[in-house]
C-alpha cells in the first residue's frame, strides 16, 4: 500500500494588479500618516490641558488675584470662604456701578484718582475703607485728617474701644498716621511712647462707616499673618456680603467703557489661537517648498550672445527701463574705449573722462556728460544717447 500525503500550500494573501496586499498598503499608509497624526494629537492634548479650568492671576500690587508677596489673593479667598462676594474692578465707574447701600468699596489708593472721581467716590454710599488715602479723606469726612509724620514698620497696641481694633490686638504697620478732630472718629494703634495721638487705623461712624487704613502691608500675603494684621482686615473687609475691590490703574479716566476684546472672549480663546497658529506653522512647514542649494545644470543648448543682449534689451524695453539700458550702453562704452587705450579696468572716472577727451578732442565736460550723465527718460532721448556714445567710440578707434 503506497500512502499518499496531500501537500497544503501555506495561505498567502491576495495580490492586487498593482503587485501589492492589504497589509503592505496599510503599513505604507501608517508611515506616511503618523507624524501628522502624532501632531494632531499633541495639538489636541495641549488644547485639552489649555481648557481646564485655572485661577487666574495678575501681578497688579493688593489684587485680589495677585498671589505673590505684594498681592492680597490669600486675603481674598479667605473672604470668599467665609461667604463674602468679591467684585474686583480697575475702573471709578465700574467700582460706582458695582458699590451701594449695604456694600463695602474699598480704595487701594487715591493717588491716580481725578477729581472727579474723588468726589463720585466720596458720594458713594457704600461703606468706604481708604488705603493710604492722600486727599480724599477730606472729601469723605470731616471729623479726621491725615498727619504729614510717616513712621516705619513696627508693632503697634489698639489703645481704643473700637472692636474691630480690639479683636486684633496689635498689628505691624507703618505709614502716616489719622488724628480724630471730632467725637464721631475713633483712632487706634498710635506709635508706641509717640506723643501724638495719631494712629494708623481711623473709623468714623455715620450715615455709612468710613475705614482708613495707613498701610496697605496688612492686606498684602507676605504681612497679612504677622500679628493681628489679618483679623483687622477680615473684620474691616468682611462686614457686608458684598465686597468691591478697586484698584485704581493709570488708564482708568473715570469715563465708562466697554469691556475689552479680551474680557469678551472665553478663557481658552487665548490658547486655541496660539495652537491654530501652531499648527498653521506645521502645516506650511510639511508642505512647503524644500529648496536646496544652487545647482549648475549644463544647459541643453548653445545661446549665443547676441541673442541674450538682445533679449535683455527687448526686456528692458518692454518695462520701459530706461536708466538701466542706458546705463549697460556707457559700461560697456567705458570698458571697450578704456581698454583701447590701455587704461586699466580699476580706472576712476575722471582718468577716463581725461584720455577720451584728449584722443576723441571733445570737451572733458562732453565726455563725462555722454558716460556719466543723467538717465535718459523716453525712448527718443535712449536712442540718441546710443548714437552719440557709438560716434564716441568710433572716433577712438579712428586714433
Amino acid at each position: 500500500m503506497v500512502a499518499v500525503t496531500d501537500t497544503i500550500a501555506p495561505a498567502t494573501a491576495p495580490v492586487v494588479g498593482d503587485g501589492t496586499t492589504g497589509r503592505s498598503r496599510a503599513r505604507s499608509r501608517w508611515r506616511r500618516a503618523r507624524w501628522p497624526l502624532a501632531i494632531v494629537c499633541l495639538v489636541l492634548l495641549v488644547g485639552l490641558l489649555a481648557a481646564l479650568p485655572a485661577p487666574r492671576t495678575s501681578t497688579v500690587a493688593l489684587a485680589p488675584d495677585n498671589p505673590s508677596a505684594n498681592g492680597s489673593r490669600a486675603l481674598a479667598e479667605v473672604l470668599r470662604e467665609q461667604g463674602v462676594d468679591i467684585t474686583y474692578v480697575r475702573a471709578s465707574a465700574a467700582a460706582l456701578e458695582a458699590a451701594g447701600p449695604g456694600t463695602t468699596l474699598l480704595v487701594t489708593s487715591d493717588a491716580t484718582l481725578t477729581d472727579d472721581q474723588a468726589a463720585q467716590i466720596a458720594a458713594s454710599e457704600a461703606d468706604l475703607v481708604l488705603i493710604d488715602p492722600v486727599w480724599i479723606l477730606s472729601l469723605v469726612t470731616s471729623s479726621a485728617d491725615t498727619t504729614a509724620e510717616f513712621a516705619p514698620p513696627q508693632v503697634r497696641t489698639a489703645e481704643c474701644a473700637d472692636p474691630d481694633a480690639l479683636a486684633a490686638g496689635t498689628v505691624d504697620v507703618s505709614g502716616r498716621g489719622f488724628v480724630a478732630l471730632d467725637d464721631a472718629a475713633t483712632t487706634c494703634f498710635p506709635v508706641p511712647g509717640g506723643e501724638s495721638a495719631a494712629g494708623a487705623y481711623l473709623v468714623v461712624e455715620g450715615e455709612r462707616r468710613v475705614t482708613a487704613l495707613a498701610d496697605g502691608s496688612l492686606l498684602a500675603n507676605d504681612t497679612i499673618t504677622a500679628e493681628g494684621n489679618a483679623a483687622l482686615a477680615l473684620r474691616t473687609l468682611g462686614r457686608h456680603d458684598h465686597l468691591v475691590w478697586y484698584v485704581p490703574s493709570l488708564a482708568d479716566t473715570g469715563e465708562a467703557a466697554g469691556p475689552p476684546l479680551r474680557d469678551m472672549l472665553p478663557p481658552w480663546a487665548g490658547p486655541l489661537g496660539l495652537q491654530l497658529l501652531l499648527v498653521a506653522a506645521v502645516a506650511a512647514v510639511w508642505r512647503a517648498r524644500r529648496l536646496g542649494r544652487v545647482v549648475v545644470e549644463p544647459l541643453p543648448v548653445t545661446v549665443r550672445s547676441g541673442e541674450a543682449t538682445r533679449g535683455r534689451g527687448r526686456l528692458y524695453r518692454r518695462s520701459r527701463s530706461y536708466g538701466h539700458a542706458a546705463a549697460a550702453l556707457r559700461a560697456g562704452v567705458a570698458t571697450r574705449t578704456a581698454a583701447q587705450l590701455g587704461l586699466p579696468r580699476s580706472a576712476p572716472a575722471p582718468v577716463v573722462i581725461d584720455a577720451l577727451a584728449r584722443a576723441t578732442g571733445r570737451a572733458a565736460e562732453d565726455v563725462a556728460g555722454l558716460l556719466y550723465g543723467p538717465p535718459p527718460t523716453d525712448d527718443t532721448g535712449l536712442a540718441l544717447l546710443a548714437r552719440t556714445l557709438d560716434e564716441l567710440e568710433s572716433e577712438v578707434h579712428r586714433t
